[in-house]
């Protein structure tokens, strides 16, 4: 019988745990010492509690690191320290020099690694249209879980490091346009010229602009992160780091919108980026 153990179950995390317990795999998350809004989350998704993370590793063949970026390396390493075994997807946004060096330390402790870039949003229906992308030589299992469910995927290869690589290339221009339209607002703003830029952009390209601004702002402090790692990437490559540098401290900025259900207004937005 397939045990998955998934860490963890946030917005995005508790949707891969249930598209992965669609075929009839039992999925099995650490309950201990987390919130009750998490573990909602978990129950509504149908994960079963199996107390610490050391029973996860104990318990699981398959482990689904879906989590913040800014600790998944760390996570990682305390799989390893526990001994597991057996098949990983390194699921999160972070750079493929970072996911390669997770497929070293989980290979000398005897795991597998399969690495994992999610783009779209939390995968609870099929129409969502969210996609894992996968690489490596065990990808193909890893994709064979959610057949069949409401999350898409797709192997893009047998290297460690391309499915992250295409996760960082492909959030490097919708999150980073993202908070440069923030940035430009919030100038045009402060010089009283905004009006006069957006009829410029036009009514069309303005609404979408408010959109983007104002419908990203509860994911915002989770997209710092995230710039960081793309911001690695292009240094990893030879290119300039600081665009997404910047784009993370502007997310920084936004943090008190953390987990709002109703957006903020453009104009709340601009203030708090202005403050």
């Amino acid at each position: 019988m397939t045990i998955i153990g998934l860490i963890n179950p946030g917005a995005m995390g508790a949707s891969i745990g249930a598209a992965a317990a669609h075929n009839g795999a039992t999925v099995l998350w650490a309950g201990s010492q987390r919130s009750d809004a998490t573990r909602q989350r978990a129950s509504n998704a149908g994960l079963e509690d199996c107390g610490t993370l050391a029973d996860l590793v104990e318990q699981s063949n398959i482990i689904l690191s879906v989590c913040p970026p800014h600790v998944a390396a760390d996570l990682a390493g305390e799989i390893a320290d526990l001994e597991f075994n057996g098949l990983y997807l390194e699921g999160n946004a972070i750079a493929p020099g970072v996911t390669r060096k997770i497929d070293t330390l989980l290979r000398n402790s005897g795991a597998r690694v399969v690495d994992g870039g999610i783009i779209g949003g939390p995968a609870w229906k099929a129409e969502y249209g969210t996609k894992l992308y996968l690489s490596g030589e065990d990808a193909a299992l890893i994709a064979n879980l959610f057949s069949g469910s409401a999350l898409h995927t797709s192997v893009i290869g047998p290297h460690i490091g391309s499915a992250s690589a295409l996760k960082m290339t492909f959030a490097a221009y919708t999150k980073g346009s993202t908070a440069l339209l923030s940035a430009i607002l919030a100038v045009a703003e402060k010089e009283g010229v905004r009006d006069a830029l957006e009829q410029q952009w036009g009514e069309e390209f303005t609404r979408e602009t408010h959109r983007r601004v104002t419908g990203n702002t509860a994911k915002a402090w989770r997209f710092a992160g995230e710039m960081r790692e793309i911001a690695a990437t292009f240094s990893g490559t030879g290119m300039p780091e600081g665009f997404h540098l910047a784009a993370a401290e502007l997310f920084e900025s936004l943090a008190e919108y953390k987990g709002q259900d109703k957006p903020p207004t453009i104009e709340e937005v601009l203030a708090t980026l202005l403050r």
